[in-house]
């Protein structure tokens, strides 16, 4: 391969001129003599050897080195199979593919090419199976941690309290640690009094005010929103069940046509949910039948929210004033800094952030028993089952999935993001295989993203933001 050229990034902040090196994986702060040099580098007029005003000690400590990765295979691939037999970390058992529910944006509501709403159901015994096999694949793992999915997983509740009782009885001296998301409607004092007494992690789906939650969210019976039933199920537990109620959390779903600020606002006043936590998403767009809106107005109103968390992390502006729909924004850039840790140099053999190890993470059981990466995947395509729970892991598929960077293995050699890179197999599958095209059509929106990230990282240090003693950014 080809090498040409310094391994960087130029970007600048309003306060800054900034070299992001892959190699040695740290911001250089530079001025704009050098850093507009660096430019015609990269566009092949210059070269480094030009006297463009780089230091001669920069170069010399192997700063602004051209080398690229040789091989793209995933630091995991030697050792896949004692992760999978022993480093399990959670299981997501998909109880049922019913709902009571038809959502506009549900990936089971016709919308997608990977699911849809069936009668199938999780019976008793293959929930053993799949429990017994989480257990068996788990032994250094510290915790048990099961998950319960749907369709809506409380339509089977008998299903979910036999399970529970077998886990803690299988659980030999482990924590053990239960999760449900659900839509809230079925929730009655029989069920939340055993979901706090077997501390069931809650957390509900609401997606604001009424007029904007039952735009979407509606019974599949008789087509009416379902706000004001959540609402009354929320009261009754606060009412009913005080300390358990202090741990929900809500899971909101973000549609670019709604009207952010209502939402923002309905989070912020409503009494029933003032006071607890809040997750909020944007629609999934991975297998959408349909291309997924993006509008100015809900991109400005959103970016201004993020704009307030960064302020309030170098003012005394109020974090009360925050919204909770950017919550988990400054978690988010906090991952981006912790990539930026100072490098000797690129390693001949690696591969692209993206991918967990498909099934260690949160391995997913389907009604049927099939194995999936997780339960983000497509159910519908043969290239994500990766297994059965009476056959166990199909370790060829699995590797495939680990070192999906390989698709595009030129292209993710010569990616300046590729340590930071988020895309997994599934923005490479196409519900009859994995395509290369459709990966590489996300690496604008990823690179972007992560662009967007260190100029926040940058605007922070500017502004006197202490990130720890970590040395990321060398000043020249």
């Amino acid at each position: 391969m080809k090498e040409s050229g310094p391994f960087i990034h130029l970007f600048r902040t309003p306060g800054g001129y900034y070299i992001y090196d892959v190699n040695k994986n740290v911001i250089i702060k530079t001025d704009r003599e050098i850093w507009e040099n660096l430019k015609y580098v990269q566009a092949g007029l210059y070269e480094l050897k030009d006297g463009i005003g780089l230091p001669d000690k920069l170069l010399e400590d192997g700063f602004l080195s051209s080398k690229r990765i040789r091989e793209i295979i995933h630091p995991a691939d030697e050792i896949l199979v004692y992760y999978l037999n022993r480093k399990i970390k959670m299981v997501t058992l998909q109880v049922t593919q019913q709902c009571n529910l038809r959502c506009d944006y549900c990936v089971y509501s016709g919308g997608y090419k990977n699911r849809g709403h069936s009668k199938k159901r999780m019976d008793f015994e293959l929930a053993k199976k799949a429990i017994d096999f989480y257990i068996e694949h788990s032994s250094d793992s510290k915790t048990i941690t099961i998950g319960f999915y749907g369709g809506e997983p409380l339509i089977e509740f008998e299903l979910i309290k036999k399970c529970i009782s077998y886990v803690e009885n299988m659980s030999e001296g482990k924590e053990t640690l239960f999760n449900i998301t659900t839509n809230g409607t079925l929730l009655t004092e029989e069920i939340v009094q055993f979901l706090e007494q077997h501390k069931v992690v809650l957390r509900i789906s609401l997606d604001g005010p009424k007029e904007i939650h039952d735009k979407s969210r509606r019974f599949a019976f008789n087509n009416c929103g379902t706000f004001d039933k959540v609402i009354n199920n929320i009261d009754m537990i606060k009412e009913k069940y005080p300390e358990y109620y202090k741990k929900i959390a809500f899971s909101t779903v973000l549609d670019q046509e709604n009207d952010i600020s209502c939402i923002n606002q309905f989070f912020t006043d409503c009494d029933t949910v003032k006071e607890l936590n809040l997750f909020a998403s944007s629609i999934v767009d991975y297998y959408s039948k349909n291309e997924i809106a993006q509008t100015e107005d809900y991109n400005s109103k959103l970016g201004y929210e993020h704009f307030k968390v960064l302020l309030s992390k170098v003012t005394s502006f109020d974090e009360k004033q925050l919204s909770k729909l950017v919550a988990t924004d400054y978690t988010s850039l906090e991952k981006s800094y912790k990539h930026l840790k100072p490098s000797q140099g690129l390693p001949d053999k690696s591969h692209h952030g993206g991918p967990c190890i498909p099934g260690m993470q949160r391995l997913f059981v389907n009604a049927e028993g099939d194995l999936f990466p997780c339960e983000r995947v497509s159910e519908s395509s043969e290239v994500m089952k990766i297994g059965e729970i009476n056959t166990g892991f199909d370790l060829n598929k699995i590797r495939k999935l680990l070192n999906i960077g390989a698709l595009s293995e030129e292209k993710c050699k010569n990616c300046w993001a590729f340590r930071f890179c988020t895309l997994c197999c599934a923005s490479a599958d196409t519900g009859n295989g994995l395509s290369s095209e459709l990966k590489t059509r996300n690496c604008v929106r990823v690179r972007n993203n992560i662009e967007s990230d260190l100029k926040d990282i940058c605007t922070l240090k500017e502004n006197n933001f202490d990130f720890g003693a970590r040395k990321w950014m060398v000043t020249i």
